[in-house]
Formats: C-alpha cells, structure tokens, sequence
C-alpha cells in the first residue's frame, strides 16, 4: 500500500510540475504575442487562382493569406487548372510546387492558360532536392519564385528572366502556442523523414536519449543502426500539421534538421545545387513558442539571431551538449523560445511573404 501511494504522491508532484511549467511556458508566449504590432495589408483589385499541391501546412497560410489581400481568391487543382482558369479568368495563376501530385499534362495546361492573356508564377518549395524536373517546368511559366537562394542564378540559366527568391512563412492559424495534454509532452521531439545525415544525428545521440522523454516521427527510421535504444521513441508515418504543433507546443525542445542535397535515392538534385535556405518547420516550430535547434543554413542569419531567438548546431557532439543544458536551464530555454515566438509573428506570417509575391508577381 504504501509503494501505491508512494507512487500516487510522485505521480502528483511530476503532474504539478508540469502544470506550474507550462502556465510559466503560456505566459511567457502570450507577453511576447502582445508585442506583436499588427498591420492590416491593403486589399488589391487583384483575381488570383491559386493551384495548391496539398502541403496543408503550406497551402493553408497562403490560401488564408490571398483571401485577405486580394479581392478575389479562387482555389483549383493541379488536374482542372485549365478549366478554373477558363471559369474564374483570374489576372494571376499561382501555383504551387508543380511537382509530385501534378498530372502529365501540367505544362500543356500552363501554355493554354498563358495563351488567354492570364500572368503565370509557380513558387518552388522543394528546392533544391528536384532541379531535375523544375529545369523543365520553370520554362513554362511567366514568373519563377523560389524559397532556395542558391537556385537563382541556376532558373536564369534555364532561360528564365523573371526569377525571384521568396522564402516560406508560417501558418499562424495551425502553428502558434497553446496548452497541450500531457501525452503530447516530451524533452526532445524530432519530425521529419530519415534522411541519412538525420540517421547518423540520431544513431550518434542515442545513448544520450535514452533516459528522455523523447518523439521521433517519420517514415524509413528502419535505417537506425541504434534501434536498440530508439525503438520506443519512433512513431512511424506522416503526421498532420495540427498534430505535429501540439507536438511541437509539448516540446521541451525540437530538433530541426534539414536534409542532404546529395543526387540519389532521396533526391533528384541531378545538378547538385548547393541548399543555402531555411526550411519551413524552423518557422513552424518558433512559432509554436518552443526552443528550435537547428542545423545552420546560410540565410538563417536573415530570419533569427542564432543565441537570441534560436539555437543552432554544426555537429553532434555540439547538440547534445547544447541539449544537455537547455534541459537543465529552463529559463534561458524559455527566454529564447518567447524571442523567436515574437520574431515569427512578427516578421514570417504568410501575409507578409504574399505582399512581396504579389508585387513582383504583377510588377
């Protein structure tokens, strides 16, 4: 009786530190959220059709975005483009990626919608991992965005003249702070595909996980060679966006990892490009008011501080040390996460990144 209620005693202790933990997590984020200066964006006599490729985490905040902005936002899909377009005769058809879930005929839509008059831009989010097929299909359209800096001057040589960088954002409608239950809470959670650099972070982390409360989630984990320890910590399989931010919220901290550029099984990156841009979770995840470390990307510099509103890593002796003390030290965890909560909101919404799109779309 007594080992039951030894438990029950620790059970209700762990329970009030986590509650005390997350109300000093909540106010924290909701101070910073306060700081926040909103700025309502003029709406554009402006028709946009927009093609979206089903990156729900993506294509929501754009959508929400276009619809506040614009005054008419129509939404199509990558089969039916030609015929939306014949029916909305929008004055700009974006589409989004033009890759994956995009019928054969894709480009033959493209030059038929060209041909009725309507301006034409694709936004290329998986650069540079399939330059192989977007060497292609950058040439059928008008107007050529990408979220990776490096591919510019590679789309010009492609012959294509009106090429523009334009990094991702956040969905502030999927990805922002909020209470979560106590299964959604971790020290250490990591979302994402096992990419192999990923497979050699984790195999070299695992005797230091092992004691944690950790999430691994995606899919080809099966190449761990430390599955041993890892095991319980994977969940196998894609997971939404709104799951992934309860995740995310519940996190102590989350690992961000970028993937490799090399050509092969992975990638189509038959030009081996160099990856010099963020990814979309490093905004996903500050937005959610949790202490992100990452990988170093040479633009990342433009969107956080590393040390004031982000952590970075250059290995992985580097990150387990760096895990290791912001464990321990909650308060400068915190403190960083609330920074970077504030900087996303602020500065990365998908509304500020479809102002410029749309200016140099239309220029």
């Amino acid at each position: 009786m007594k080992d039951v209620n030894d438990q029950r005693s620790g059970n209700e202790r762990e329970a009030h530190r986590c509650g005390y933990r997350e109300g000093r997590r909540m106010g924290g984020c909701t101070a910073a959220l306060s700081q926040v200066v909103a700025i309502q964006p003029a709406v554009r006599q402006l028709k946009v059709l927009y093609i979206p490729q089903g990156f729900a985490a993506i294509d929501t905040g754009v959508q929400e975005a276009l619809s506040q902005i614009c005054s008419s936002c129509a939404i199509g899909t990558p089969a039916t483009m030609l015929a939306d377009a014949e029916a909305h005769r929008p004055d700009l058809l974006l589409v989004m990626n033009g890759l994956h879930v995009f019928p054969a005929d894709h480009l033959e839509q493209v030059q038929q919608i060209r041909a009725m008059g309507i301006r034409t831009a694709i936004w290329f989010v998986d650069d540079p991992y399939f330059t192989e097929d977007t060497a292609l299909i950058c040439q059928s359209y008008d107007v050529v965005f990408t979220h990776e800096i490096s591919c510019l001057p590679f789309y010009r040589d492609q012959g294509v003249t009106r090429v523009h960088y334009m990094p991702l954002a956040v969905s502030a409608r999927i990805f922002y702070p909020r209470r979560v239950e106590r299964e959604h809470q971790h020290d250490i959670c990591f979302i994402g595909n096992a990419f192999w650099n990923r497979v050699k972070l984790f195999d070299y982390l695992a005797p230091f996980l092992a004691d944690k409360r950790v999430l691994i989630v995606g899919g080809h984990w099966d190449r761990l060679t430390r599955r041993d320890v890892l095991e319980r910590f994977i969940r196998p399989g894609f997971m939404e966006p709104e799951e992934t931010a309860q995740y995310y919220n519940g996190s102590k901290i989350v690992i961000n990892m970028h993937r490799p550029t090399d050509p092969g099984l992975d990638n189509r990156n038959t030009h081996q490009l160099s990856a010099e841009s963020i990814n979309p979770r490093t905004y996903e995840i500050s937005a959610c008011g949790t202490l992100q470390m990452t990988d170093v990307r040479k633009d990342l510099s433009r969107y956080y501080q590393p040390g004031y509103d982000i952590e970075t890593f250059s290995g992985a002796e580097e990150l387990k040390v760096k895990l290791d003390y912001y464990l321990k030290h909650d308060w400068e965890r915190e403190r960083i996460a609330w920074r970077a909560l504030h900087t996303t909101m602020q500065k990365h919404r998908y509304s500020n990144r479809m102002e410029e799109l749309l200016d140099k779309a239309m220029a």
